[in-house]
């Protein structure tokens, strides 16, 4: 059976104890979603939001280190998220890669260690605006992709994210045919790379809301979305859960 379609929110460095009333909401609304609900909030916040959560939404971290243990000051080890009570990891974020120069091969190996400490790797791939304009996009995909899902990667330890930079917190959004052909580019190049490649969930983010939420999700391919902004808001992140459920 193909994993259950996933929509998951990014909450970044937002957020705080009170702002975990919006799971709550959530869990009454949707006690028996019809797809997978995640929430990736500040690290500091797993632990309650789990507890929130119950076994309706799962938690997941913005980003882990690629050793288990060590004099790795202020950085989280993939088995401290799973303890805390993660069961996710965003990995290779444009926002980490920008802002901490995180390169493919160091995407890869965070997502062995997320792999080995029991965590669903979400690996996020997507090209900037100058790369997109000059008509790289497809060829910076592939080869995002092609150096960022490590070997032993499979449909129920990873998750690929299609995020284009310039989209992602923008309000713009591609257009249908241009999400068509990288999440079709994402899937061919899966085989070879990942055993059960059909089964990858691949998730579309950058601008996702309510109001184009349908229509993203009605493209082949496209198995969820990694939701910023939006999925602050119960009011929000609820109408997109709710659109996946139903497409």
């Amino acid at each position: 059976m193909a994993p259950r379609k996933l929509a998951a929110g990014n909450w970044k460095m937002n957020g705080n104890l009170a702002a975990l009333a919006e799971i709550d909401v959530l869990v009454a609304a949707y006690p028996a979603p019809g797809c997978e609900i995640l929430i990736c909030p500040p690290a500091l916040l797993i632990h309650p939001a789990k507890t929130r959560a119950g076994d309706v939404i799962a938690i997941g971290g913005q980003d882990c280190h690629d050793q288990a243990s060590g004099a790795h000051t202020g950085d989280i080890a993939a088995a401290q998220l799973r303890d805390a009570g993660a069961t996710y990891v965003i990995l290779g974020h444009s926002e980490r890669r920008a802002d901490h120069g995180e390169t493919d091969a160091a995407v890869a190996a965070k997502a062995t260690a997320a792999h080995a400490a029991g965590l669903v790797a979400i690996i996020c791939l997507g090209e900037t605006e100058a790369q997109r304009d000059a008509g790289e996009t497809l060829d910076v995909i592939a080869a995002q992709l092609h150096g960022s899902i490590p070997a032993g990667a499979t449909a129920a330890n990873t998750v690929v994210a299609y995020e284009p930079v310039w989209a992602i917190g923008t309000g713009r959004t591609p257009t249908t045919d241009q999400i068509t052909e990288v999440h079709a580019l994402m899937r061919d190049r899966l085989e070879g790379k990942v055993a059960d490649a059909a089964e990858v969930r691949l998730l579309y983010g950058g601008s996702v809301k309510p109001g184009n939420a349908a229509e993203i999700f009605a493209i082949p391919h496209v198995d969820g979305a990694l939701v910023g902004g939006a999925s602050l808001k119960a009011a929000d992140f609820g109408p997109i859960i709710a659109a996946l459920a139903r497409s």
